[in-house]
């Protein structure tokens, strides 16, 4: 099985892919370096694989080399940053404790 994360801006997402099938995506709402996080899919059979941890990661990685800050809306995001502290410096400090960080 290999997956790959990659940016689909056209559709304001970023996407995971398993063997060249779309397997999920987590939304952004860009505005300058700020990406709002509102939702995170994995498409049914390819749940519980540990993608969509994949995907999140993948995605804060590549708005982290952006330098991009992240508000992560969607519930997931913030559970992915809590077991991957390296991504907490992509939310605003200011707004960390919004999304229990």
């Amino acid at each position: 099985m290999t997956s790959t994360v990659q940016d689909n801006p056209t559709s304001s997402r970023f996407e995971i892919t398993v063997d060249g099938e779309l397997a999920g995506f987590v939304d952004y709402r860009k505005d300058g370096d700020e990406y709002a996080l509102p939702h995170t899919r994995i498409f049914t059979q390819f749940e519980g694989k540990g993608l969509g941890s994949e995907l999140v990661s993948g995605a804060l990685s590549e708005i982290a080399q952006r330098g991009g800050t992240v508000l992560p809306y969607c519930p997931f995001v913030p559970k992915v940053i809590r077991d991957h502290p390296e991504y907490v410096d992509l939310v605003p400090e200011d707004q960390r404790a919004e999304f229990g960080l």
